[in-house]
């Protein structure tokens, strides 16, 4: 089947394509929590990183050249490499319910995971477990996704550059596009040392000035000899996938991955080195095959963007932890 038409009303969020559930587990002691995308009978999975510093699991697996071709579920969580034990209650709950891969014996789930840094904010010794990707698998459904501040998101924020005082709050964001015969998705967990860009390419959230009334733009106060805060490596990170239910090799998710990280450079803005973004694509096949990935790449990164300004317009301030978010600001509307 030939490429999809880019030019199709965005709507809704990664549910729309058949065949995923996505859970949320959001920890009342503290702004952390984990995202769960559920492909129980199978997904073709491919993956690009491209951080400075990346906490991820099971991504080698995903590698073109590897035998394994399908998942069974993607994990986005906080909690910096404490995190990852979550993506083990996300194992042993899809294990319990015998989706897997038969293995002599055994059915092993392959569950590759993303995390990023919300250790800024409350008690870092909290942090996502195994039983809070249980209760995220728990959550899970085909129903519209929550966004902003849930899941991954909770703790997730923009605009660091300058310290983690003048930051904002980031989140959870989703968007989706119908093309012809095809779904294609994006859910993003925005976590960036960079500013979110609007869609006319203005500041949206991210850095402000001392007095925390207004957005300085991290890249215009570099360029004026503003010079950044010492950051500590690997304490940002965006992570998220992009997903639908077009029919993809492995080799060709894993380029549709590479190709929606442009998504990244169009709403965030600087990228830098103490980020460890991440991106899954993910291929359930319930739709015909792409032949040419270039219509579906152009898509995938749009919606990138998009989930990323949906994530810090859904999101809501931590004032306890000094993190206002857009709907803070001075002239800015009251909600996402």
């Amino acid at each position: 089947m030939s490429s999809p038409d880019p030019s199709s009303k965005t709507e809704g969020g990664l549910t729309d394509v058949p065949g995923l559930k996505v859970g949320h587990y959001t920890d009342p002691r503290r702004p952390t929590g984990c995202t769960v995308v559920l492909c129980e009978d199978g997904a073709v999975c491919g993956v690009d990183v491209r951080g400075g510093a990346p906490g991820t699991r099971e991504t080698d697996l995903l590698k073109s050249e590897n035998t394994v071709e399908h998942v069974h579920a993607v994990l986005l969580t906080g909690g910096s490499a404490f995190g990852l034990a979550a993506a083990t209650g996300v194992v042993e709950w899809l294990e319990e319910r015998g989706h897997g891969l038969q293995v002599g014996p055994a059915r092993v789930p392959l569950v590759p995971t993303a995390v990023l840094f919300d250790l800024w904010v409350g008690d870092q010794k909290i942090r996502p477990d195994a039983q809070a990707g249980r209760a995220a698998c728990d959550a899970a459904t085909t129903g519209a996704v929550a966004q902003g501040n849930v899941g991954a998101g909770t703790g997730a924020a923009v605009g660091k550059l300058f310290g983690i005082r003048r930051a904002m709050k980031g989140g959870i964001g989703t968007a989706s596009v119908r093309l012809g015969g095809f779904t294609v998705a994006a859910l993003v967990a925005v976590n960036a040392v960079g500013d979110v860009l609007g869609e006319d390419g203005q500041v949206l959230a991210g850095a402000r000035s001392e007095d925390g009334l207004r957005l300085v733009g991290t890249t215009a106060a570099t360029m004026r000899g503003e010079g950044p805060q010492r950051l500590v490596p690997g304490s940002a990170t965006t992570i998220g996938l992009v997903a639908t239910d077009a029919t993809l090799t492995k080799a060709q998710a894993n380029k549709l991955a590479s190709l929606a990280h442009h998504g990244l450079s169009r709403a965030i803005d600087p990228i830098t080195t103490h980020d460890g973004d991440t991106l899954f694509a993910l291929a359930t096949g319930r739709a015909g095959r792409v032949d040419d990935l270039s219509g579906l790449g152009a898509v995938a990164a749009e919606l990138v963007a998009r989930a990323i300004r949906r994530a810090v317009r859904a999101a809501e301030g931590l004032p306890a932890y000094g993190l206002p978010a857009v709907r803070d600001l001075p002239g800015q509307p009251a909600s996402g």
